[in-house]
């Protein structure tokens, strides 16, 4: 599949100033508590609360349900893709499949080439410093492409992580004033496989296979029963994240104990 570029979005804006503050977050992790995905995706978006936004999916495992909420209210919106060069062909291909189904705008982030060339000219960082593989083939990537955009939408749930616990539906990107979108965050296991049959949508190929977390072949295993879905993703490393999302800290009110929410 041949990558689509991102429009110029910055309007030469001067990008110092935060786009969003922790009050932001507050007023409208509370405007929405209560309500379902559906009606906040609808509601957020079609009132252009984010300002410029992009989705960011890695196509995995449950990537089909956020693709196809978006998509029935915004199907151009871009859908940031990764592609670190160290997907499973599997996830490839299922990219491809969904991008095809639901008429997603996907465009997808490779690696600069000359981080390549002097960081992981060999292609094992992943073996021996998982940090800084995700730097090159995630991180940097995704921030240089966000650079003209105000918010992300994410995929992310708390039952997927005891890191990820708590998960507030909105949540700040760190320094950069970014919000982050979860639509899914209180979302469980049995919420995403009634959604996958309700509308008919494809499984990852390899969630069968015991993979209920895929990222990347060289640091993706199999999950045991029992186990955290996200367990099997840099197995005997201490890390549980890639970068590109930090270990949540709700402000304030934390929407997630609020079971209407």
């Amino acid at each position: 599949m041949a990558s689509k570029t991102i429009p110029d979005r910055t309007r030469d804006r001067i990008d110092v100033a935060p786009r969003f503050t922790d009050a932001d977050v507050i007023r409208l992790n509370n405007l929405f508590r209560g309500q379902d995905a559906a009606e906040v995706v609808a509601s957020v978006i079609g009132a252009g609360l984010l300002g410029d936004t992009a989705i960011v999916s890695s196509f995995g495992a449950e990537s089909a349900v956020l693709l196809h909420l978006v998509a029935q209210v915004a199907p151009d919106m871009p859908v940031l893709f990764l592609d670190t060069g160290k997907h499973f062909p599997e996830t490839l291909a299922y990219r491809d499949t969904l991008a095809a189904q639901l008429g997603l705008n996907i465009v997808n982030l490779t690696p600069d080439a000359d981080d390549l060339a002097a960081k992981d000219s060999t292609e094992l960082r992943w073996s021996y410093d998982p940090d800084g593989c995700c730097e090159i083939r995630k991180v940097k990537p995704l921030e240089k492409a966000m650079a003209g955009f105000d918010a992300s939408i994410t995929g992310r749930k708390g039952f997927q992580s005891s890191t990820r616990q708590g998960l507030p539906r909105f949540e700040l990107d760190g320094s950069t004033g970014r919000l982050k979108f979860n639509p899914l965050a209180n979302w469980t296991r049995a919420d995403l496989d009634a959604y996958f049959e309700a509308h008919d949508l494809p499984r990852h190929p390899l969630e069968a296979q015991g993979y209920p977390s895929i990222g990347c072949s060289p640091c993706t295993s199999k999950v045991l029963p029992g186990e955290d879905p996200r367990s099997g993703r840099w197995r005997g490393w201490d890390k549980t994240e890639c970068g590109i999302h930090e270990a949540v800290s709700p402000i304030g009110d934390d929407p997630a104990n609020d079971p209407a929410f």
